[in-house]
């Protein structure tokens, strides 16, 4: 896939809700194999962009185009993996198995998924490339915190999408974890080509596994590369106000 080429195109877009506005007037576009990451403190309105792109809502105002085509028109949604907020999609005491949980991923593109030598084949490709493949026999509710993501992310990922949405997947997880977490998502982009779209309040994400940062609060107050952001007056002024950082460098 062309490295030029728009993936997701937002323009001009807002959302309110019960009359209060949660995002003002948005532009801005993910193009292939990005590594983004969607920046701003709680309430800024992150996990409702991105819920917006998923079609999980619908805009007050303003378009979003998904691979060329107006969202009302796309239909290809196994194109888009998405990894929620842990605590909102999963009990511990769920009884299934690793592979269980990744084939549940299939359900989008056939009703009994999970039983052909095809499905075998993603299931296990999935696993593999998060690195699981020797505890797909495991019941989910007895892995780690870590472990459980990356199976999150396995079943996200089964269909092979073009793009990877993740919510704050890391929180709750120790520093130590994380940062093999980031490394693990920085292989899925570099090896395997997922644009990946990273949710998170931390900046301190913002490693060398990032090439492109977003940052809301409620309008887009900064979209470009990494670097860039590095030096910017708004990263400076993140720091001063005493927002969280903490170093994932390898």
């Amino acid at each position: 896939m062309n490295e030029t080429e728009e993936l997701i195109s937002v323009k001009n877009v807002s959302f309110s809700y019960d009359g209060s506005p949660v995002l003002l007037d948005i532009s801005f576009a993910i193009k292939a194999q990005t590594f983004l990451a969607i920046l701003g403190p709680n309430g800024s309105g992150k996990t409702t962009l991105v819920k917006l792109i998923l079609g999980l809502l619908k805009p007050s105002r303003g378009d979003i185009l998904i691979m060329g085509k107006p969202r009302a028109e796309f239909s290809d949604w196994q194109k888009l993996g998405y990894v929620p907020q842990k605590a909102t999609h999963f009990d511990p005491g769920f009884p299934a198995s690793v592979r269980e949980v990744v084939a549940m991923g299939l359900f989008s593109t056939k009703r009994f998924p999970g039983s052909s030598k095809k499905d075998e084949r993603a299931i296990n490709r999935a696993l593999a490339q998060v690195g699981m493949e020797n505890l797909k026999d495991q019941r989910i509710g007895s892995l780690s915190g870590g472990q459980q993501q990356r199976v999150f992310i396995a079943r996200a990922i089964v269909n092979n999408p073009c793009v990877l949405f993740l919510d704050e997947p890391t929180t709750g997880v120790d520093t130590e974890t994380q940062a093999r977490f980031y490394e693990m998502l920085d292989q899925l982009n570099r090896k395997d080509g997922i644009t990946i779209v990273l949710v998170t309040h931390d900046i301190g994400i913002v490693d060398r596994h990032v090439n492109q940062v977003a940052c809301l609060n409620q309008k887009l107050v900064y979209h470009g590369s990494h670097a860039e952001f590095c030096q910017s007056g708004f990263f400076k002024q993140m720091l001063a106000e005493g927002h969280h950082v903490v170093s994932h460098h390898h």
